[in-house]
């Protein structure tokens, strides 16, 4: 195996999914692995996490599929646009489509009509996203719609938070106003409603339980990872991922030398300078240079110098840091709050660009 690596906990994700099925009984939880499960891998986490969760959540057609070929027999939602010519993906594999137009309903009904196999939907509002779905006002016409094609199950409706994750609840509590007023008009058409109808995001499973409905889709706190630095912390739920290399070099670097392309950093006093086999094409991003910092027996060392495609440099001073030292580039002291500062970006990005090449390392406590 290739020295840097992530160390995916698969216990921790299993206690994560407890913790979050414990607050919002008696919804059920849909389980978001898109984008190889935020970054975690998602071959090893959904086969394992599937007795936890009642639900898979994914983005595009081809993370579903590659769910069903994982042996995955729970219910899959793909909740990104759909073109109409992905439809027959979705009665072939068995997947549930994002219902977003009258146009998408109309072929999925032609697909589920001509193949004789029923494709599942949920009806997607536009809440307050601007995104998919239609708005709350052009409710009772979608739902009519729906409600007289024969061939396709709708089994749920549901919409999505713009600003879960802030202290200020007064977006949220729109968009829930929103989707409440679709819903009377869902209940007053249909006997009876679907089944499951869901709002809440990670961020609204902290900040807005009156949104959790049947079912609550955890994304990021799932991975242990608060969705914002204004989010209640009062969920117990810890990071599921480590990620870890060796130190592949190790020498003493004389004052006035520069390190690495650039020339950004050079070397004030005599000190020690070691390579980290990890870059930019892992998503150790480049505009962390001179920013990020690598743990190394238990010590926190600054990276120096411009980081590279294929490893960084972190200056130790005077410590004997030598050729295969563990260095713990992310838990235990580093977070991923750390490298989103770092980055100038948000946890979400963070953990979905580390690259595929990074292998993933699965444990079970």
């Amino acid at each position: 195996m290739r020295p840097t690596f992530l160390e995916v906990n698969l216990t921790q994700l299993e206690r994560n999914i407890e913790a979050i099925r414990a607050r919002v009984a008696p919804a059920k939880v849909m389980s978001m692995v898109k984008a190889n499960a935020y970054g975690h891998g998602v071959d090893g986490v959904a086969p394992f996490i599937e007795p936890f969760v009642d639900y898979f959540g994914v983005a595009v057609v081809e993370e579903g599929i590659h769910l069903r070929e994982l042996g995955i027999k729970k219910p899959i939602l793909v909740a990104g646009g759909t073109l109409t010519e992905q439809l027959p993906l979705f009665a072939e594999f068995g997947l549930t489509l994002t219902g977003s137009s009258i146009a998408l309903l109309s072929a999925a009904e032609d697909v589920s009509r001509i193949s004789g196999r029923r494709i599942k939907t949920h009806l997607k509002f536009d809440t307050g996203m601007e995104r998919i779905g239609l708005h709350e006002y052009e409710a009772e016409e979608f739902i009519e719609y729906s409600l007289r094609l024969k061939h396709i199950d709708v089994e749920g409706i549901y919409t999505h938070l713009a600003n879960s994750e802030l202290a200020d609840r007064s977006y949220s509590l729109m968009q829930l106003e929103r989707f409440q007023e679709i819903l009377r008009v869902y209940e007053t058409l249909s006997e009876p409603p679907p089944a499951l109808k869901h709002m809440n995001n990670s961020g609204g499973i902290l900040n807005l339980p009156e949104a959790n409905f049947d079912m609550a889709r955890a994304g990021i706190l799932f991975y242990g990872v608060y969705p914002g630095d204004e989010s209640p912390r009062d969920l117990e739920v810890k990071p599921a991922l480590k990620w870890k290399s060796k130190v592949a070099y190790s020498k003493r670097t004389q004052p006035g030398r520069s390190v690495s392309y650039g020339s950004l950093w050079q070397a004030e006093t005599e000190t020690r300078i070691v390579t980290i086999p990890c870059g930019y094409a892992d998503g150790y991003f480049r505009r962390m240079t001179n920013k990020a910092q690598v743990v190394i027996r238990g010590r926190k060392y600054p990276q120096v110098g411009r980081i590279c495609m294929d490893q960084f440099m972190a200056n130790v001073g005077d410590d004997a840091i030598e050729t295969g030292d563990e260095a713990l580039l992310m838990g235990d002291g580093i977070s991923t709050a750390d490298f989103a500062e770092w980055m100038g970006t948000n946890e979400y990005e963070v953990l979905t660009s580390i690259s595929a090449r990074v292998p993933r390392l699965f444990v079970n406590e």
